[in-house]
């Protein structure tokens, strides 16, 4: 019954759940191809987002990566040159190009056509120097000129441009950090039962042992840089090229990396919705509401029930029952000033970094 009526626009769901509603947006890039970018899932995102409101049913956003959920949120992207065809190509990524250069010559280049953008990045922050690079390349306008355009546009704010959709709302499901650890943990057992290890050899054989041959793999980009397949490298290129008892110690490896970089990233992500939603500045912000799924046992109570009436609320247009989430913020934080630690000779970018720092 939840599920009836819902269309899912995700990358992370189960065959159990795609039987029960309508599912978007999954196994549609190849997985050669490395140069999809959160602009493309947003140039697809889009108009499927039209075409569910369309046939008057509400879009579920579910993630994953909370960066390109913001994507649909605001407007906040930069098209560059137009695509030819809708689908993903594996063609060189101008971008990619530019992050084979050394990040001091990058960062040069970056400050003789966008010298306020060269002064917000971080010398080795690479992938967004290029793209500031590429930006200007590729439409001839200063990659900040343009973000100012977009805050400047009525509803814009310190740190984008207005929301797409003024009528969204964001259910946050979080845990205690000690029992989310508890449950990534579970879940890197239950996906090596499930057959982990058979999908990452055969993954290996089709798409990455003939780059590892010729030495021009890449786990910085595309699907490859994707958590569970590069914490195997070492396994998966010695294996059946030594002995069992090394093969043996190399899969504890992978499996204790893959265990770690797993509640890493949780640990971000829940960072970045604490920073970049909940410490957002501005008006332009849909309310956040947290659901505690600490307890499994319960989650018929604290979550599924919850949600459920603050769906409805906004549906029928009233105030939910629930409080959204409040974090106080500094109105008057720079997130983005430049700073040079002499003693250290280190660039350090934000007001709080810096503040950090001389303490």
């Amino acid at each position: 019954q939840v599920y009836k009526g819902l269309d899912i626009i995700t990358n992370k769901v189960s065959p159990q759940e795609q039987r029960l509603c309508r599912h978007h947006m999954i196994s549609f890039v190849d997985p050669l191809v490395s140069n999809y970018t959160v602009v493309d899932f947003r140039d697809k995102a889009v108009p499927l987002i039209s075409y569910i409101f369309a046939r008057d049913k509400i879009p579920i956003v579910v993630g994953g990566t909370n960066y390109y959920i913001e994507s649909l949120l605001w407007k906040v992207l930069i098209s560059t040159k137009e695509k030819a065809s809708t689908a993903p190509r594996p063609v060189n990524d101008r971008k990619v190009e530019l992050e084979q250069l050394d990040g001091v010559e990058l960062h040069r280049r970056l400050s003789q056509v966008d010298p306020e953008m060269a002064a917000k990045l971080h010398p080795h922050d690479k992938r967004k120097v290029a793209r500031s690079l590429q930006v200007f390349e590729e439409t001839g306008i200063p990659h900040s000129e343009i973000l100012h355009q977009q805050q400047e546009e009525e509803g814009g704010g310190p740190l984008g441009g207005p929301l797409k959709y003024p009528h969204s709302c964001i259910l946050w499901l979080h845990a205690d950090q000690a029992a989310l650890d508890q449950r990534l943990e579970k879940r890197v057992d239950d996906m090596l039962a499930a057959g982990l290890l058979e999908e990452l050899r055969d993954f290996h054989r089709r798409y990455n042992q003939e780059k590892v041959a010729e030495n021009r793999q890449d786990y910085q980009h595309g699907i490859f840089q994707s958590i569970g397949f590069k914490e195997f490298h070492e396994y998966l290129v010695s294996e059946g090229n030594c002995s069992p008892e090394t093969s043996a110690l190399l899969l504890q490896k992978g499996i204790q990396a893959l265990k770690q970089v797993t509640k890493r990233y949780a640990r971000r992500q829940n960072k970045w919705v604490r920073n970049r939603f909940l410490r957002r500045p501005g008006p332009n912000v849909p309310p956040v509401y947290g659901l505690e799924v600490s307890d499994v046992l319960q989650w018929e109570e604290d979550v599924l029930k919850p949600a459920l009436e603050i769906v409805e609320s906004f549906i029928q247009g009233r105030e939910p029952p629930a409080e959204p989430v409040k974090m106080e913020y500094d109105v008057n934080e720079n997130k983005r000033s430049h700073h040079v630690c002499e003693l250290c000779d280190r660039v350090i970018i934000g007001d709080r970094e810096w503040a950090g720092r001389i303490r």
